[in-house]
C-alpha cells in the first residue's frame, strides 16, 4: 500500500536559529536514483532513510507525478533497502532491487503499487540490470557461484586466497518473465560491468575488464553478445578504459566512453567516441570539450551526458553527426545530477542542488529547460538556522587560481574575527558544491554555530576546471595541494575575518592525506583530523587495492623513484610535526589499508605530538552505518572543541 510522503520536522517546534544536531544530520531523507518513466508523466526515486535499531541507511522507492499536484506517495516498504528503480518500456511495471529476503534479487512493482513480486533467484548478489526493448525479459549482472573445485578445496583446505588469482568473475545473465534465468556470458576471460541493449534487443554491447578487482580497471574493454547464439565478439580494446557502451537509435553504431589510448589516464579528459556495432575502428568525437563526459543516452535528439562545469554541474547534448555541444539549460551555477531521460529524449527527470536549497528531485521538457520541483524534502530544514554558502578563489603559491567553498554564519560580521576550519573533499577528482547538503564525517553546521567559518578547497586535481587543473597535481600531491590549502587560508586572513590563531584542518581518504601533510609539514594549524589518510606512498602502493592510482600520478614506482615517493609522503616530514592530530580509520579498509594510520599515529607519538587513533572496528575505507557515523562526527566535534574552543 502506498503511503503519502510526510517528514517529521527534526526539531522541536518552538526550537530556532540553530544548526541540525549530528542525529538530525544523518536521519534527513535524502532522494537518488530519479527515473523518469516512458510516457514522461511520472518519476520514481529512491529515498534513504536511517534505520537506528538496524544501525542502517536504507532506501525505498518513491513515486511523484511531473504535473500537479505531484503528490509523491511511498511504493515500497520492504524490511530493508529497495533501490535502482526502472521503468518497463510500455510504463507498466517498475523492477528494482532488493536484498529484503537475503541477497539481492529482482523484484517488480506496479506502479499504483501493491506488493512486489520477486522474479530472480540468482545464487548470488545481482549488481544490476536493464530491461530488454520488448519489455519480455531482463538481463542483469551477478557473479559467479562458486564452483564445485572452490567448494572442494574449501572442505579440504579451509578459507585462503591466492592474492591476484582468486577471483569471482561477473557475468551477464538473460531472465525472461516467464522463464527461467540463463546465462549469456561466462568464463574467465573477462569480468562484465556496465552494458546496455541494442534497439532490436537481439544484441548486448557490454564493458569487461580482465577481472572484477578495482585496480583492473583500467583493463576495460567493449564487446559485443548475441543473445541467441552467445556469440562475443571483442569490439574494442584500446590503451586505458573503455567503457559505458550505449547504442545508436538505428543499432549500427555503440558510442562509449574512451581515454582514447592515453597511459596515465586517471587525470586526463575521456572522450566521447563511436564504433560501428559490426565492428571496426572507433572514432572519437568532440575533442574541445574539457572535462570529464557520463555518458546517458543516444536518441533521435542527439547524444546526451552530464559533467561537471567549476563547481556547477549540468545535462549536455551533443548535435549528432556534427559533433557540436549544447548545454541543455542555464549556466546557473546549481548541481544538476543523476540524469534519466526520456526514450525520445524530450523529457528528464534530475536531482538539483543549489546553495539555498535541500537537494530535491525535478523534471523538465530538455527542450524547453524549465525545472519542476517534485518532492518537498527542504521541509526538513525548517526551523533550523543553516550556514550561507558561496564560492571564493584565490592565486596558489604556483599562479594557479583556487576555488573553493566558504560556509559563514548566517549572522555573519565582517568585522569579526572567526575561526577557520577548512575541510578537503577526497579524490583527488572530487569537488566540492555550494550546496546544502546533509553532514558526513564532519559536522559542519554545528562547527558554524559555534562560530566557525569553513573552507573546502577545490584544490588541484579537482574535477570540473578541465585537464590541466586536474594534472597539476601529478607528481606533485600533497606539495601542491598544501599549496592550494594554505594559500587559501592566507586568502581569507587578509580579508581581515579569519582568526590566524585558531585554524583546523581535516578531510578524508585524499582529504586524510593532505591533511596529514599539512600534519608533518606546517605549523599553522592549532588542530587536525586525518581520516581513512595516506602516510606513505610506499606503504600505500603494496597494500592498497588501487595500486595502479599511485603508479599514474607519481608516474613511477617506489623501486624505480623512491625519491618522488618520499617528496610526498607526509611520514618523510615526521620531524617537523607539531600540530596535535586525530586519526580515524576503518579496521579493514582496502582502499587506504590501516598500516597508514598506525604509521602516522606512531611517529607522531614518538616526537611527542598530541596524538589520537580511533579505529572504526568493521569497517571499510568509508564508515557507512548511522551509531559509527555518529561516532565519526562526534569525535571531530570533541576534537575541535578542543583545540579551537579550549572546552
Amino acid at each position: 500500500m502506498r503511503k503519502p510522503i510526510c517528514f517529521l520536522l527534526l526539531v522541536p517546534a518552538l526550537v530556532f536559529a540553530a544548526a541540525p544536531t549530528i542525529d538530525q544530520s544523518l536521519e534527513m531523507h535524502t532522494p537518488a536514483n530519479p527515473q523518469i518513466s516512458p510516457d514522461s508523466t511520472r518519476v520514481a526515486f529512491e529515498l534513504s532513510k536511517t534505520d537506528w535499531e538496524e544501525n542502517a541507511f536504507e532506501t525505498e522507492i518513491w513515486i511523484a507525478s511531473t504535473a500537479a499536484p505531484h503528490n509523491p506517495l511511498q511504493l515500497t516498504a520492504g524490511k530493508k533497502s529497495s533501490g535502482s528503480p526502472r521503468w518497463s518500456p510500455d510504463g507498466s511495471q517498475i523492477a528494482f532491487t532488493s536484498d529484503r529476503d537475503g541477497k539481492r534479487q529482482i523484484y517488480l512493482i506496479a506502479p499504483a503499487g501493491g506488493e512486489a513480486r520477486q522474479i530472480s533467484k540468482s545464487e548470488t548478489p545481482v549488481t544490476s540490470f536493464r530491461w530488454s526493448p520488448d519489455g519480455k525479459s531482463i538481463a542483469y549482472v551477478a557473479p559467479d557461484a562458486e564452483s564445485k573445485a572452490q567448494k572442494g578445496r574449501h572442505d579440504k583446505y579451509g578459507d585462503f586466497e591466492i592474492v591476484k588469482t582468486d577471483h569471482t568473475m561477473n557475468h551477464l545473465w538473460l531472465l525472461p518473465l516467464d522463464g527461467k534465468a540463463a546465462a549469456v556470458t561466462s568464463g574467465q576471460d573477462f569480468s562484465v560491468g556496465g552494458f546496455s541493449w541494442s534497439p532490436d534487443g537481439k544484441k548486448i554491447a557490454f564493458a569487461a575488464a580482465s577481472d572484477p578487482a578495482p585496480g583492473s580497471s583500467g583493463t576495460s574493454d567493449l564487446y559485443v553478445v548475441d543473445v541467441a547464439s552467445r556469440a562475443v565478439n571483442h569490439l574494442v580494446s584500446t590503451k586505458g578504459p573503455d567503457r559505458n557502451p550505449i547504442w545508436s537509435p538505428d543499432g549500427r553504431e555503440i558510442a562509449f566512453e574512451t581515454a582514447n589510448g592515453v597511459d596515465f589516464w586517471m587525470f586526463m579528459n575521456s572522450r566521447l567516441a563511436v564504433v560501428p556495432a559490426a565492428g571496426g575502428a572507433p572514432r572519437v568525437l568532440n575533442t574541445t570539450f574539457d572535462e570529464d563526459p557520463q555518458l546517458l543516452a543516444w536518441n533521435g535528439r542527439g547524444m546526451f551526458f552530464e559533467a561537471r562545469e567549476r563547481t556547477a554541474s549540468y545535462l549536455y547534448r551533443m548535435e549528432m553527426p556534427s559533433g557540436a555541444i549544447r548545454r541543455v539549460g542555464e549556466n546557473d551555477g546549481f548541481a544538476y545530477s543523476q540524469f534519466s531521460l526520456s526514450p525520445d529524449g524530450s523529457s528528464a527527470a534530475f536531482i538539483r542542488s543549489t546553495p539555498t536549497a535541500f537537494p530535491e528531485v525535478f523534471a523538465s521538457e530538455t527542450g524547453s529547460f524549465r525545472p519542476t520541483v517534485l518532492t518537498t524534502l527542504g521541509d526538513q530544514t525548517h526551523g533550523l538556522t543553516l550556514a550561507t554558502r558561496e564560492v571564493v578563489s584565490w592565486k596558489s603559491k604556483d599562479g594557479a587560481t583556487i576555488e573553493g567553498i566558504l560556509m559563514k554564519p548566517a549572522d555573519f560580521d565582517r568585522t569579526k574575527k572567526y575561526p577557520l576550519l577548512v575541510v578537503i573533499h577526497g579524490g583527488p577528482t572530487g569537488i566540492d558544491q555550494p550546496v546544502i547538503r546533509p553532514d558526513r564525517n564532519y559536522p559542519t553546521e554545528l562547527f558554524v554555530t559555534k562560530g566557525a567559518l569553513i573552507l573546502r578547497p577545490n584544490y588541484r586535481g579537482s574535477a570540473g576546471y578541465g585537464e590541466k587543473m586536474r594534472s597539476l597535481n601529478v607528481r606533485n600531491l600533497g606539495v601542491g595541494d598544501a599549496w592550494d590549502v594554505l594559500s587559501g587560508v592566507d586568502y581569507l586572513v587578509t580579508q581581515g575575518f579569519v582568526d590566524p590563531n585558531r585554524l583546523g584542518c581535516m578531510g578524508w581518504s585524499q582529504g586524510g592525506y593532505i591533511s596529514a601533510f599539512l600534519t608533518t609539514s606546517s605549523d599553522r594549524f592549532k588542530a587536525i583530523s586525518v581520516g581513512a589518510g595516506i602516510s606513505d606512498w610506499s606503504t600505500y602502493y603494496v597494500n592498497t587495492d588501487i595500486t595502479p592510482f599511485t603508479r599514474q600520478y607519481l608516474k613511477g614506482t617506489p623501486w624505480d623513484d623512491p625519491e618522488i615517493y618520499r617528496k610526498t609522503s607526509p611520514i618523510t616530514y615526521i620531524n617537523n610535526a607539531k600540530t596535535p592530530t586525530l586519526i580515524q580509520h576503518g579496521e579493514l579498509d582496502k582502499r587506504v589499508p590501516i598500516p597508514n594510520g598506525y604509521e602516522l599515529r606512531q611517529g607522531l607519538e614518538d616526537r611527542g605530538v598530541p596524538v589520537k587513533m580511533i579505529v572504526y572496528k568493521g569497517f571499510g575505507h568509508g564508515i557507512d552505518k548511522p551509531k559509527q557515523q555518529r561516532a565519526v562526527m562526534e569525535h571531530n566535534l570533541e576534537w575541535f572543541g578542543k583545540y579551537i574552543w579550549g572546552e
